[in-house]
C-alpha cells in the first residue's frame, strides 16, 4: 500500500472511531472505486461557484480554512473544471497553503472543443492546482469526448493519470453517456442525482454496476434550491432512525446509500454547512425501505 493510500485509510479510520463514540455507526464513510478497489470518502466537494471568487485575499483565506475543515472531517474528492472561472486557481492557492494534503483526491475536467488543445488545457489546470498529477480527469459534458478520451487513456497508460471519466448534468445526454459506458473502459461517470432527480436509477446506475464504473453524483442540492426549499419544512420524525439532524444529511444520505453511487459532491462556502454535509458520512445509512419513505415524504411536501 502506498503511503498516500495508507494516510487516506488512517484519516477515514479516525473519522469512523469518532463516529463510534456517538449514537451509532452502521456504515463505512467511504465507497470503493470498482476499477481499482481503492476506497474514497463518499462525500466530496464541488467548486463551481464557491471557489470562483476572484482573488480577494480575505475570501481566499476563508476558503482555505473551509478546505482544512473538509479534510479534517474526512473529505477527499474535490471536483472542478476549467469552465469554473477562477476556481482551479483558487483551489491551488488553498491547497498550497495546506500542504501536505495526503487525503486529496483531485478531480477536474477537460473542456475544449479542440482535441488538439486538450493536453495544453490539462497542463494549465495541473499547474493551477499545483499537483504532480491528477487523480481523475473527466471529459466535461461529453465535449469532443472521442478524441479527449484517447488523450486521457494515453495519460493513464503513461502513469500521468490514475482514473478517466465523463460527465453530464441536468439530465442531459443520458443516451450518449450510456453509449460511452458500454463502449469505453472508463473508470468514472458523473451525472445529476438527488432525491427528486432520479432518472439515473433507471439505466445509468445499473449500467455502472454492471460495467464496474464509479458514479459521482453532482447537483445533490440542485445547487442550493432543493435544500433551501426543504428547509421550509420539518424533518420527518423517522429521520432520527438514520441519524439525520438536518436536511443536508438527509438529502445526501439518500444519494450515497445507493449501492452504485461512489461519491456525492455538494458545494458550500460555509463551515456550518460543510459540517452538515460531512455528517452524512456518519451513523446509520438508509436501506431500500427507508429510501422509499424518504422519497414519499419529500414528494408529499
Amino acid at each position: 500500500m502506498k503511503r498516500r493510500q495508507f494516510l487516506k485509510f488512517t484519516s477515514l479510520g479516525l473519522l469512523a472511531a469518532t463516529a463510534l463514540n456517538s449514537k451509532s455507526w452502521a456504515a463505512p464513510a467511504y465507497k470503493t472505486i470498482p476499477s481499482s478497489g481503492e476506497k474514497i470518502p463518499m462525500i466530496g466537494m464541488g467548486s463551481f461557484v464557491n471557489f470562483n471568487v476572484g482573488n480577494d485575499e480575505g475570501i481566499l483565506e476563508q476558503r482555505t480554512r473551509l478546505l482544512k475543515d473538509f479534510f479534517n472531517l474526512g473529505g477527499g474528492m474535490i471536483d472542478s473544471s476549467p469552465m469554473y472561472g477562477s476556481s482551479e486557481r483558487n483551489l491551488g492557492y488553498c491547497i498550497e497553503k495546506l500542504k501536505p494534503v495526503d487525503t486529496l483526491f483531485s478531480a477536474t475536467k477537460v473542456w475544449t472543443s479542440s482535441v488538439e488543445d486538450g493536453p495544453s488545457e490539462i497542463e494549465h489546470s495541473r499547474q493551477l492546482w499545483g499537483v504532480d498529477n491528477f487523480d481523475l480527469l473527466q471529459v466535461h459534458n461529453l465535449l469532443s469526448w472521442e478524441g479527449h478520451l484517447q488523450t486521457l487513456f494515453e495519460m493513464k497508460q503513461q502513469g500521468r493519470l490514475r482514473y478517466v471519466g465523463i460527465t453530464t448534468s441536468h439530465g442531459r445526454r443520458h443516451s450518449d453517456v450510456e453509449h460511452v459506458m458500454k463502449t469505453q473502459p472508463i473508470d468514472f461517470v458523473q451525472a445529476t442525482y438527488n432525491i427528486l432527480d432520479r432518472e439515473v436509477e433507471q439505466r445509468i446506475l445499473p449500467l455502472a454496476k454492471e460495467k464496474g464504473i464509479a458514479f459521482i453524483a453532482n447537483r445533490p442540492f440542485r445547487r442550493s434550491s432543493l435544500i433551501d426549499w426543504a428547509k421550509k419544512y420539518p424533518l420527518p420524525d423517522f429521520a432520527a432512525e438514520i441519524d439525520c439532524k438536518n436536511w443536508a444529511a438527509f438529502l445526501l444520505k439518500f444519494i450515497v446509500s445507493h449501492a452504485s453511487v461512489t461519491c456525492a459532491i455538494p458545494a458550500t462556502s460555509r463551515q456550518d454547512h460543510l459540517a452538515e454535509n460531512m455528517g452524512a458520512m456518519q451513523g446509520v445509512m438508509p436501506d431500500a425501505a427507508m429510501r422509499q419513505r424518504m422519497i414519499d415524504y419529500v414528494e408529499s411536501l
